[in-house]
């Protein structure tokens, strides 16, 4: 049974494409300003905190439409 469960696990890992996840705009300089953005990344505390469940198109959104506008 034990082989039956590996086999069918071995078999989803090679016929399931991995799908790249889309990258995190964190620096490593993980300081709150007095703002409330990050330092690093000029991300809210709010949208760090949600990052790991955000569908990858809102990611995208933050990524290359709101941090882009609060860097200037």
């Amino acid at each position: 049974m034990a082989s039956d469960r590996l086999e069918r696990m071995n078999f989803f890992w090679t016929q399931t494409p991995a799908k790249a996840p889309v990258l995190t705009p964190c620096i490593g300089i993980c300081t709150l300003r007095p703002d409330g953005l990050c330092q690093g990344c000029l991300r809210t505390g709010s949208e760090i905190a949600a990052w790991g469940t955000l569908p990858d198109a809102e990611r995208l959104r933050i990524m290359q439409q709101v941090l882009p506008g609060r860097a200037s």
